[in-house]
């Protein structure tokens, strides 16, 4: 039963994946992860960009465009970051390669890699980190109290 479960849920993701990139030309790298409750801006869906090893956790949304300005623009996620749960990414954000974003902020300005943001705005909380596949904080280099 658990085979076939998991059959399923592949060709699911397969055939998500073929139509975000394919039929709405998102640019998502394949090695990506973009959960089933994660909102991605279909108004202009060419302005999505995700970056390889990349998770994005359920109810996070991503924006390309914004309706009071008229502005439709790129946003950027980088190689190997984590979005957390309900966080928002605003229209024209470029976010670094290896950033961890905490659940439920808002990142209205760009960030730089290697670091931590959280909060409302989204502030940098920490920098100088290193993540591996899906965004997870790489711990080998740390010191074990």
């Amino acid at each position: 039963m658990n085979k076939i479960r998991n059959v399923v849920r592949l060709i699911i993701i397969t055939f998500r994946y073929w139509i975000l990139t394919e039929l709405y030309g998102m640019k998502i790298s394949r090695s990506a992860r973009v959960s089933w409750g994660t909102k991605l801006d279909k108004t202009y869906p060419k302005g999505i960009h995700i970056g390889e090893e990349s998770y994005l956790a359920s109810g996070a949304i991503v924006f390309s465009h914004d309706f009071t300005r008229r502005l439709h623009s790129h946003t950027y996620i980088g190689k190997r970051c984590f979005i957390g749960a309900n966080a928002i990414i605003m229209c024209g954000v470029k976010i670094g390669d290896e950033v961890v974003v905490g659940s439920g902020a808002i990142v209205t300005k760009d960030i730089p890699s290697n670091c931590i943001v959280a909060g409302n705005p989204a502030r940098i909380i920490r920098e100088g980190i290193r993540t591996v596949k899906f965004g997870q904080i790489d711990t080998s280099n740390v010191l074990k109290e």
